[in-house]
């Protein structure tokens, strides 16, 4: 079955170009051209993604997201010429998947579709993730990786270190603000920057990545967040 995507744009020529290349990448495409039908149409079609543009022309595409997560888990990738960082951090937390600036590059827009429709219909129960040589069993809370004989080795993280982790190995491929991550800090005694965050990504690193200083799996997104790459 083709995945189907809903592109809300409300840019003619642009909404044209997105159906057109979608369609010939084997995407069954629904379009809207404003908020008002963008909602009724992910209510009703059951659509498996949406591409969403923030400036319509009724409503703003915050609204939209806030809206639709109040009842979906429908993927939302974000196409919008709003380049700022505060722009694409108040739409990660709203509740979209990912962000993409305009203009784009075709492939690159395909490929985030994939990845959030794969993230979609994966299994929430899956709970042993393997990051390089290292193996990490949520449910259990325990890290091993293979030491230089090929024998496993126990892995010590610190409690905020497993909090951060947590939130970026639940969301697979999903770029999560530095908001997020610090929100889930509150409480602890001095955490309300993001220079902590620095700090236990980059021990998060040296402890899982197999090269820390060239990370595969535990990214940076400048000015934006953090993400983990499967």
């Amino acid at each position: 079955m083709r995945t189907h995507v809903l592109v809300v744009e409300d840019e003619p020529a642009m909404r044209r170009a997105l159906a057109l290349n979608l369609t010939a990448r084997g995407y069954r495409v629904s379009v809207a051209e404003d908020g008002t039908t963008a909602l009724n149409a992910a209510a009703s079609g059951a659509p498996d993604v949406i591409v969403l543009d923030l400036g319509l022309p009724d409503l703003d595409g915050m609204d939209i997201i806030r809206a639709v997560r109040g009842y979906s888990r429908t993927p939302i990738v974000v196409l919008s010429g709003r380049a700022g960082s505060g722009d694409k951090v108040d739409a990660l937390d709203a509740g979209a998947d990912d962000y993409v600036t305009k203009p784009f590059d075709v492939n690159e827009l395909v490929a985030r579709l994939r990845a959030a429709t794969r993230r979609a219909g994966s299994d929430d129960a899956h709970t042993l993730i393997r990051i390089g040589h290292t193996a990490i069993d949520l449910a259990g809370r325990t890290v091993t990786r293979s030491g230089p004989d090929g024998q496993p080795e126990r892995v010590t993280l610190t409690p905020t270190e497993w909090q951060l982790l947590e939130v970026l190995l639940t969301h697979p491929g999903r770029l999560i603000s530095q908001r997020q991550l610090l929100s889930e800090l509150r409480g602890q005694p001095g955490y309300t920057d993001s220079s902590y965050l620095r700090l236990y990504i980059a021990q998060l690193r040296h402890k899982l990545e197999d090269e820390p200083s060239r990370p595969r799996h535990l990214l940076t997104e400048p000015g934006m967040g953090y993400r983990y790459q499967p």
